[in-house]
């Protein structure tokens, strides 16, 4: 197998145009490529500056989970420290996290971040949501989005063996029409996302999540759902 390691975009789309295969991290595919044979040609961004940003408002996709650090939201930073053992995090990366796993652990961060996605394909670099990028697969270069103003996270205990552990993102927004909290679950292997006004406070909010999809969750899923929501507006109360 050829491991391209491109330096620029117009590099790495060449990579795509030749039909190499994006390794990430590795940590996911190499496995798979054992069992079922290598590519001739695999290509890494690790070396191309626009996979490689981080600070305010943007994450590149090829950041090593480990680094992620303060200059991202809280939900964010938290999500990434929880994903596997520090050697994952050391090796893993957030696009192969986002698009290349089932558990997409940062996935419900990005959700309530509302954030967009710059993407490369064979005939160039363009913006995207999150629902496209999931759907089509193009090959990410970079997570970009609005700081909220306070935003939570909460992985409950895994059992071992079991299914992937409920995760609770949370943020709140300011925008032109009052604030806006926004709300991430995984459950199991499925992902849902809500938006509800919160300015009238906590148990307004909690009333309009009722009538979502989140408030069809199992009842202990609801439980974690409302604290988190009262934690994360009691704290944007004092902004």
């Amino acid at each position: 197998m050829l491991l391209r390691l491109p330096t620029s975009l117009p590099e790495a789309q060449e990579c795509l145009t030749d039909g190499a295969i994006p390794v990430g991290g590795a940590t996911l595919v190499w496995a798979a490529w054992q069992r079922d044979g290598f590519p001739e040609q695999a290509v890494s961004l690790r070396e191309v500056p626009e996979a490689n940003v981080l600070g305010a408002g943007e994450l590149g996709a090829a950041v090593l989970l480990h680094r992620i650090d303060e200059r991202v939201p809280e939900v964010l930073r938290r999500a990434a420290s929880g994903i596997g053992t520090g050697a994952v995090r050391r090796t893993a990366t957030v696009g192969g996290n986002v698009v290349g796993s089932t558990l997409r652990c940062l996935l419900p961060a990005a959700l309530v971040l509302d954030a967009r996605a710059r993407v490369l394909a064979a005939e160039g670099p363009f913006e995207t949501d999150l629902a496209e990028l999931l759907a089509k697969k193009p090959l990410l270069l970079s997570l970009h989005w609005e700081e909220p103003l306070v935003s939570g996270y909460r992985k409950v205990a895994e059992a071992p063996g079991g299914p992937p552990p409920l995760v609770v993102a949370t943020a709140v927004h300011a925008t032109g029409e009052g604030r806006v909290l926004r709300v991430a679950v995984r459950d199991g292997y499925e992902f849902l996302s809500e938006s509800v006004p919160c300015s009238a406070g906590a148990d307004s909010a909690l009333d309009a999540l009722g009538g979502t999809t989140i408030g069809a969750l199992p009842t202990e899923a609801r439980e974690v759902v409302r604290d988190q929501v009262a934690e994360v507006l009691e704290r944007a109360a004092g902004l």
